[in-house]
Order: structure tokens, then C-alpha cells, then sequence
């Protein structure tokens, strides 16, 4: 309890019903109670005490929003954190000066920033809750104030509203920019929109709020300025001539302010002041509506021609121009439908000299529909020499590929292919894009309750291996509506993390759980082939970690070796041809959308590398393009000489500087960047082997990277005639990190405005020269590459899809978890009187290929330690896509509009589809496992595995959960029975409060 004490608070008293008083320090221990109340002595008669809880917080502040404005000031400031609301006031500091309070809640606090009284440049931001003051790390940045430079036009009408583009510099600090004039005393503001920090969008203000018509003379306003904050210089803008022409007038379309009209007879209408005499190629913008219609205007001086659309009857006509609308009157479109002598004479005409036509027509018709069949047939015999083309490159690319990969793999058994280890793995399939997950570290304890938050954390380990505490748990979890689904994945694979050494225990919590997720969908009527598409529950997400765990040995054993067969094959022939480093599109591809569609000359080298490890040895053949960046040079350099070393063991290209050895002592270090970088107006092109003109056969090497690749050696013996070509890269004295950048730079650079390219420039951009577009064949033509890229991969793909199709793998037998859980689906569709075959195959397609296979095809990394490149995953989506359509039972009906990823694989989609099939099948012919023999095998599995995660630190993010949604935990526990009967909510509590009071 909290207790009043002269000593803690001042105390005033109102009337008899108030006592004002002020909160002293919170007592050690102290985190809330309610408030007692003592009038003398603190004795029972004398004591009362409140029936809320005061509660003592420590408010934190987490960011700030914006984080600069203009040295005058008046910008709204937004620090977030938590408890700002609590306590009776609040100050917030920029440096030693105030921040105007506007408002606050338990979240933020939003105040006005002062002029600055230091000038520009950061300045710390302090904020104090009645006598607290609250750590911060947070500065706010007074920047130059908005300047403006231009406007452009320095014009309007007397009503405004017409459009003004504003540039200057740091317009985009001010929050809500307004425009403003004075004219005869009176004042008129109008709305500005930023576009970019040198440019706004603004609207004129209009001279006089009401308009006058007599106001027809040019008039000039008394000022003209700009409300921005606090910024008082441009309040009066003098750097402009702006002046306010006289309003366009309009007469009425005629006395009774209705004009008949004829279809298709164009509306005049006619005015004074339409097009204001000024310089410059602004004019005003007239739109005129024919009732809801707009109509094509053109303008001259002193009329408005308006060509109406195709109507008929009376619709009333609006001008809008600026802040003006102005309706002359309607106008009544009248059809006349009688056709006069005139006109049938001129029908008849018509008619008869129509019939001519169509006989000549005829005639030239049938004379080149010969012409057609003999061009038909030149075009047939030119189809047939292409698919022989194609099918030649494709025979010829497939050798090409098997030599490559032969190579690659010649010295390649199961245990040379760089499996992950156990827990990288799966930490990588649990919590992917997580390198440092708390689970894979002792539990770590600020102060000194190591001991007791452990000893708290083994009682709730208990209550985890409780099963019906498990299952509570989880249900009111998901029935939280701040429960995302980001938490649903994190929830289930910190339980299999936590439950990794009670894999059985961790199998039954799993079948009830699916179990109730089928009573679901199918209490909700939903359509029962939807289980298990999406992770959209904790149990879908149990069982993809379900299998990870239990398939990895299978992995490593049979499918781990042609997924990473199919792997090195696609990097293989994709790199074979060229591959731009900005857009990531290559000449061979199964992705249509990373397909260079255009024509790229290039001939391939081979560079002898000097071994890293004894310069001495023999020299390296690496195979490269003359189009390859240098970047991508060392890459396949990398490859070649530690082909059989794992990625992240390698060195990193970007550590590493590629020399070009001319001789025995000249040496050129080649980059990506640097002043000989050729640039063509706004494009900038990366440099290649082509752009250093480096010949076949030439001698590199890859050396650490130095403090400046553009430093000459320090030999003074170096050849300076064999490098005076590059003498001039020598001599930069900026830091090359810069000009070694992989990230792709689409966009501009702000300041240069420079765009940089290497093979194709990007299509958003329509500046290519004339004359290269017409060296080109249509695009669509290009798409040939990925029939052959599939040709040559194909063997590869089937070799993948055949072994995960498969019960027998080269020997090995069927993992026990995949017939386990095919048996529980099967007998779940027994339970609830499921007999479509087509249901029952795709939720063991949903289970299995679509939720476990599909990850790891797309995502090889997630077993093996490689790099995967955009390229490469951009194929791999492909087959992952054509994987997940063979496990589909619904028909897809493919036309020439339909995506090409589907086209592609049209032809071999039911020969899978009956792999999966018979697949399935064979599944179901097998002896049923025991629940003996299953529990035997997952304690098998914990033994092996049981050590590869801390429990406890697993335990404790878990615990996260329980405190973040405790009251609604403990209230079901209440009212579960069998939870009652153990006192489950009763530990839970007794959990809390043993790790409340360590926190």
C-alpha cells in the first residue's frame, strides 16, 4: 500500500471531498497498491484507503519523429515511448530550450520546436515527467531554414486556384506549407504539397475573397509570401514580380440562356480575359462539362470552342477554371433524323461506288492470297530451321552442361556436398533470416538472479510438458487478436526448440492439435481442401518443424544430393551466358521476368588465376565472360579455386582486389568504378574484362584487399609505359569502398543524378537511341532461351522430382515420419466420413510437398552452406512453382495468354502428377508403423539431438508470451476442468510472481 506521510507530499485540502497531494519516491520494491489515508494517527478508525491501484511506472522514450526542421523552428514533434501519459506534466528539452507542449498520450508526447538559439547542427532531447527525468539518446537536427529560388509562373487570376510549382531548397522539412497574399488589408491562404526537398506543388491564392466583376485590371498584390512554421524571412517574398490578371468573363450561350444545337456541332463560347497576355508557355487549364461529359476545348482570346461528345437532349454546360465555376446557360441537342432528297442522291452515290470497291478489293484479295501461301510457306520452312536451331542449342548446351558439371563434381561424394550442420539447419527452417537466436545461447540474467529466474523456468518447464497446459496455452493464444501471425511461427517453433528432446511427447501435442484444426475447418463449413494450405495456426507451423527435424537424416542421405545437383547445374548454366549485376536478368534463365530480351554479343576467356595458397603452383583456368564485371569475375574465380570449400568459409569477393599482371612486375588493379568509368549522358556503365580490353589467356590473381586499390605498388622497379593507360586511375585519392558497391543502382543518384547500367539499361527508361531499337528483334522472340535453359536442365529436375516421388531411395526406406503422419490424415478422413480421394490427396500434399518440400527447393540454403543469387533464385521459384502445380489434383487450362512459368512445364506436369499419384499409393500399401515402434524412433531423434538448443533460454521467450497474455491464460485455465483439478492456474500465478519478482 501506498501511505500519504508529510515527509512524501505536499496536501491541500478542497472544501471536505478533494485532497490534492504530490507523489513522493516509490519505496524500494514498490510497483503499485492502492492509497491510504491517515487523518492523525495512522490507527484503523483513523484509515481509509482508495479502491483503485496507484501504480509507479519509469516512462521511456523509444524515437522521434521528424528528426530535423528549420532553425526558426515551429516544427510538430512526435517522441513515442512508453508511459508518456503517466504523471501530472510533462517538459520536453531541445538543448536548453523548450519544446511548446501541444498534447500527449501513453505513447507519445507531440510538442512545437523553438528557434534555435545555437545555430544549426544536432541537439539533444530531453523530456522530464514531473520530477523524473527520462534517459535519452535522441537529438533533434536544426537544419538551414526553407529557402525559395523560383516560381514558376509568376501569375494568376483574381480567384486563384491555379497551380504554381515552387523550388528552393529544404522545402520538404516544413510540415504543412501554406501560400499566402495581402491585398487592400485582406489576407488569402492557400495549400502547398511537397513533392521532393527542392520542389512544391502549390495553389494560388485568390486576391479578394469575394469576387468583384469590375476587378478587370491587372493588379499586383500588396504581399506575397510563404507560411512555413515559424519561418519568419519568407512571410514576404520581394524576389518576385507575381501579378493577378483580371478574371476570364463569359456571355451567355444566348438570351434565354438555352442554345439549340445539332449532333456534332461544336459549342462556342464566347468571353473576354480567357488567356492572359503573359510570357512563358503557361496557360490556363479550361474544363467544360456537357452535363457530366467533358468536352475538347480549344482556347483563343476571346472564345472558348468546345467539341461535345455524342449527345442528345438538354444538359446544362459548366466552366471551371481556377477557383471559378461559371454555367453560361444549356444547351438542347436536337436529332433530325429525315433524310432530304440531297441526301439520298449522295447514298446512292455512296452505294454504287462502294460496290466498285468491294470488287476491286476482291480482286486484290484472291492476287495476294497467293502472295500469302508462298510467303506462308517460306515462314513454315523458317519455323522448322528455327526449332531445329533451338533444339541443336539445346542438344549442344545440354553436353556442354554435363561436361561443366562432370567437372564440377568429379571429385564430389555425398560427404564432399557442404551439409549444414543439424542445429544451423534448423534454426535456419525455424526462425529463418535469424543468424543469432537466443535459443542457441546460455540464458543470460541481468543482476544477480541468474539462480532464481533458472529455478523458475524449470516450474515452467513442468507446466510445458503438461499436456492439457500445452494445449490451453497454445488455443488462447490464437484466440487473441493481437496474436499475429508472425507470433504463431514464432510460438511453434520455440515449443519444438523447447520440446526437441521430447520429440514424442511433442508428436501427440501435435496430432490433437491437427485434430481440432480439422474439427474447425469443418465445423465452419469450410471447403475441406483448404487444411493445411496456409500457415495460419501454431500446429501448421509445429508440423513443417515437425518434418524438418525428423527428415533431416533423409536429406543428407537421398535428397539432399540432386536438389544440390539441380543447384549447382542452374548456377552453372546460368552462368555460362551473360548476366547483368543491376537487374539480375541473364541470357539463360527458366524466369521469363529475369530473361534479357535482347541481343548481347560476348565471348567467353579463360583467365589463368596464380593459386592464393603458393604462388609458386600451377595457375588456375577459370572460364569468364569479357562482358563479366569485376565483381562477377572474382566470384567465378572464387568458385574455381575453392570449388569444394564451403561459402562462408570462402574469402568474400568484396575483401578481395583482382589484379591484372602484365609481365613480371607491371600490375593493374580492376574495378567495378573508377575514373575511366565510360558515361554516356545520364548513364554510367559498370566496368568489364571488355571495357580494360583484358585478352584470353591473361594472368590474375585475387589479392586482400589494399587501403587504395588505386595506390601504385610501391616497387619503383613497376613498368609505367605497360599501365599509361590506366595512369590516370592511379592518381584518385578518394576511397574506393564506394566504387565497390554490388547494390543495385536503378535510380539516380541525388546529387549527380548519374544512372548506372551494365548489360541492358532499365525498360522505365525510353532513352535508348533510335538506332539501337532498330537493330532489334521483338522481345517475345528471346523466349526461345527458356525452352533451351529448360532443355538442359530437365534431366536434373526429374532426377529431384523422381527421388522425392519415390518410397525407395537408392536403398534406404521411407522416413517413418512421412507413413506416420499419412496414416493420421487418413485416419482423421475415416473419422469424419471423408471418402474423396482428391480431398484426402491434398491435404497430404498440402502436409508434406507444399509445406516442407516447396521451402526447401526454393530455398537450398536452408540445408546446404552455398550462396544463392538472384538468378538462381528466380529459377528455382520456377521449379518450386511446377512442383507445388504436379501436386494439385484440379486441371489448369493453359492458353497463350497464360504465365510462361506454367507453359514451360505444360507437357510434363501429368507424368509427374502421376509420380505423385502412385507416390501416395505406395505410401498407403505400406505396413502401418506402431505407436511403439514411432516413439522408439522420435526418442531415438531426441537422443541425438537434445543438446543442439539451450531449454531454458527457449523456456524463457516462451515465457514472453505467458506474461504478455497472462489474465486471459489464467482465465482459462479457471475454467478448463481437468486445469482446475491439477491447480494449473494456480502455478501459473506462482510462476508469474517468481519471475515478476526477478524482472
Amino acid at each position: 500500500m501506498l501511505c500519504l506521510r508529510p515527509i512524501q507530499a505536499w496536501i491541500s485540502f478542497r472544501a471536505s471531498y478533494r485532497i490534492v497531494c504530490e507523489m513522493g519516491h516509490a519505496l524500494m520494491g514498490t510497483t503499485s497498491g492502492p492509497v491510504r489515508l491517515c487523518i492523525g494517527e495512522c490507527k484503523p478508525e483513523f484509515m481509509t484507503k482508495s479502491h483503485q491501484q496507484y501504480t509507479f511506472v519509469n516512462p521511456s522514450v523509444l524515437s522521434l519523429s521528424p528528426i530535423r526542421g528549420p532553425e526558426s523552428g515551429g516544427t510538430m514533434v512526435t517522441i513515442t515511448g512508453h508511459y508518456l501519459g503517466a504523471g501530472s506534466s510533462v517538459a520536453v528539452y531541445l538543448g536548453n530550450q523548450t519544446c511548446e507542449f501541444y498534447g500527449r498520450s501513453m505513447n507519445e508526447i507531440v510538442c512545437v520546436s523553438p528557434p534555435s538559439s545555437n545555430g544549426l547542427g544536432p541537439v539533444p532531447v530531453s523530456v522530464s515527467v514531473d520530477r523524473a527525468r527520462v534517459d535519452s539518446s535522441l537529438q533533434f537536427e536544426y537544419i538551414d531554414d526553407p529557402r525559395v529560388q523560383r516560381i514558376e509562373p509568376e501569375w494568376s487570376i483574381t480567384s486563384g486556384h491555379t497551380p504554381l510549382t515552387i523550388t528552393g531548397f529544404n522545402l520538404d522539412v516544413i510540415q504543412e506549407p501554406r501560400i499566402r497574399v495581402k491585398f487592400n488589408g485582406k489576407e488569402s491562404v492557400n495549400v502547398c504539397t511537397v513533392v521532393n526537398t527542392t520542389t512544391l506543388t502549390c495553389l494560388a491564392p485568390s486576391l479578394t475573397s469575394d469576387y468583384r466583376p469590375g476587378l478587370d485590371t491587372v493588379e499586383r498584390p500588396d504581399e506575397f509570401g510563404f507560411l512555413f512554421n515559424n519561418v519568419q524571412s519568407l512571410l514576404i517574398y520581394n524576389d518576385t514580380k507575381f501579378i493577378y490578371y483580371p478574371n476570364p468573363t463569359f456571355e451567355l450561350l444566348s438570351p434565354t440562356g438555352i442554345l439549340d444545337q445539332k449532333p456534332g456541332s461544336p459549342i462556342i463560347l464566347k468571353g473576354k480575359n480567357l488567356c492572359p497576355p503573359a510570357s512563358g508557355g503557361a496557360k490556363l487549364n479550361y474544363t467544360v462539362m456537357i452535363g457530366e461529359t467533358p468536352c475538347t476545348v480549344t482556347v483563343s482570346e476571346t472564345q472558348l470552342l468546345c467539341e461535345p461528345p455524342n449527345l442528345t437532349g438538354q444538359h446544362k454546360v459548366m466552366v471551371h477554371v481556377g477557383g471559378m465555376v461559371f454555367s453560361p446557360g444549356s444547351v438542347s441537342v436536337i436529332s433530325d433524323s429525315l433524310l432530304t432528297l440531297p441526301a439520298i442522291i449522295s447514298i446512292a452515290a455512296g452505294g454504287s461506288l462502294l460496290l466498285i470497291i468491294v470488287i476491286i478489293v476482291l480482286i486484290a484479295y484472291k492476287r495476294k492470297s497467293r502472295e500469302n501461301d508462298l510467303t506462308l510457306k517460306r515462314l513454315q520452312m523458317q519455323m522448322d530451321n528455327l526449332e531445329s536451331r533451338v533444339a541443336l542449342e539445346c542438344k549442344e548446351a545440354f553436353a556442354e552442361l554435363q561436361t561443366d558439371i562432370n567437372e564440377l563434381t568429379s571429385d564430389l561424394d555425398r560427404s564432399g556436398i557442404p551439409y549444414l550442420d543439424y542445429r544451423t539447419y534448423a534454426m535456419r527452417v525455424l526462425f529463418p533470416g535469424i543468424e543469432d537466436h537466443p535459443v542457441l545461447r546460455e540464458l543470460e540474467v541481468q543482476g544477480n538472479g541468474q539462480q532464481h529466474v533458472e529455478k523458475a523456468l524449470k516450474l515452467f518447464a513442468q507446466l510445458i510438458n503438461n499436456k492439457v497446459f500445452l494445449l490451453t496455452f497454445i488455443r488462447t493464444l490464437e484466440l487473441q487478436r493481437s496474436f499475429s501471425m508472425r507470433d504463431r511461427g514464432n510460438v511453434a517453433s520455440l515449443i519444438m526448440t523447447g520440446l526437441q528432446g521430447r520429440l514424442e511427447y511433442a508428436t501427440d501435442v501435435l496430432k490433437q492439435l491437427l485434430s481440432d484444426l480439422i474439427d474447425k475447418n469443418l465445423e465452419n463449413k469450410n471447403h475441406p481442401k483448404l487444411l493445411l494450405r496456409r500457415t495460419e495456426s501454431v500446429a501448421e507451423k509445429m508440423l513443417t518443424n515437425w518434418f524438418a527435424f525428423l527428415l533431416h537424416k533423409f536429406l543428407k542421405e537421398c535428397a539432399g544430393e540432386p536438389l544440390f545437383m539441380l543447384y549447382c547445374a542452374i548456377k552453372q548454366q546460368m552462368e555460362k551466358g551473360p548476366i547483368d549485376a543491376i537487374t539480375g536478368e541473364a541470357r539463360y534463365s527458366l524466369s521469363e521476368d529475369k530473361l534479357i530480351r535482347q541481343q548481347i554479343e560476348y565471348k567467353t576467356l579463360i583467365l589463368n588465376c596464380v593459386n592464393p595458397d603458393n604462388e609458386n603452383s600451377p595457375e588456375i583456368p577459370v572460364k569468364v565472360l569479357n562482358c563479366d564485371t569485376i565483381t562477377q569475375v572474382k566470384e567465378k574465380i572464387l568458385d574455381a579455386v575453392y570449388k569444394n570449400v564451403p561459402y562462408s568459409q570462402r574469402p568474400r569477393a568484396v575483401d578481395m582486389d583482382l589484379e591484372w599482371r602484365q609481365g613480371r612486375i607491371a600490375r593493374v588493379v580492376l574495378q567495378d568504378e573508377d575514373i575511366t568509368t565510360k558515361i554516356e549522358g545520364d548513364w554510367k556503365r559498370l566496368n568489364t574484362l571488355m571495357h580494360y580490353q583484358v585478352s584470353d589467356r591473361s594472368v590474375v590473381a585475387l589479392v586482400p584487399k589494399q587501403t587504395s586499390s588505386y595506390n601504385i605498388p610501391a616497387s619503383a622497379s613497376i613498368s609505367r609505359t605497360s599501365i599509361s593507360r590506366y595512369d590516370s586511375s592511379f592518381r584518385y585519392t578518394g576511397s574506393p569502398d564506394s566504387l565497390r558497391s554490388r547494390v543495385p543502382m536503378i535510380t539516380p543518384d541525388l546529387e549527380s543524378g548519374v544512372k548506372v547500367w551494365h548489360l541492358v539499361k532499365n525498360h522505365d527508361h525510353g532513352d535508348q537511341k533510335e538506332g539501337d531499337r532498330g537493330s532489334k528483334m521483338v522481345s517475345e522472340i528471346y523466349l526461345t532461351r527458356l525452352l533451351a535453359t529448360k532443355g538442359t536442365l530437365q534431366k536434373f529436375v526429374d532426377d529431384l522430382f523422381e527421388t522425392l516421388f519415390s518410397t525407395v531411395h537408392r536403398g534406404s526406406a521411407l522416413p517413418l515420419a512421412i507413413k506416420y503422419m499419412f496414416d493420421f490424415l487418413d485416419e482423421q478422413a475415416d473419422r469424419h466420413s471423408i471418402h474423396d480421394t482428391d480431398v484426402r490427396h491434398t491435404w497430404k500434399s498440402n502436409c508434406l510437398p507444399l509445406r516442407f518440400w516447396v521451402n526447401v527447393i526454393k530455398n537450398p540454403q536452408f540445408v546446404f552452406d552455398i550462396h544463392k543469387g538472384s538468378i538462381t533464385d528466380a529459377c528455382l521459384s520456377v521449379v518450386a512453382q511446377t512442383f507445388m502445380d504436379s501436386c494439385s489434383t484440379s486441371e489448369h487450362r493453359l492458353g497463350k495468354d497464360s504465365p510462361s512459368n506454367k507453359l514451360l512445364y505444360a507437357k510434363d506436369i501429368p507424368s509427374y502428377k502421376n509420380w505423385v499419384e502412385r507416390y501416395y499409393a505406395d505410401i498407403a500399401k505400406l505396413p502401418a508403423i506402431s505407436d511403439q515402434d514411432m516413439n522408439a524412433y522420435l526418442a531415438e531423434q531426441s537422443r541425438l539431438h537434445a543438446t543442439e538448443f539451450n531449454m531454458l533460454s527457449a523456456l524463457n521467450e516462451i515465457y514472453s508470451y505467458v506474461s504478455k497474455y497472462s489474465e486471459e491464460l489464467i482465465g482459462a485455465l479457471e475454467q478448463d476442468e481437468q486445469a482446475r483439478r491439477q491447480r494449473l492456474a494456480y502455478k501459473v500465478e506462482h510462476l508469474i510472481n517468481a519471475m515478476s519478482i526477478e524482472s
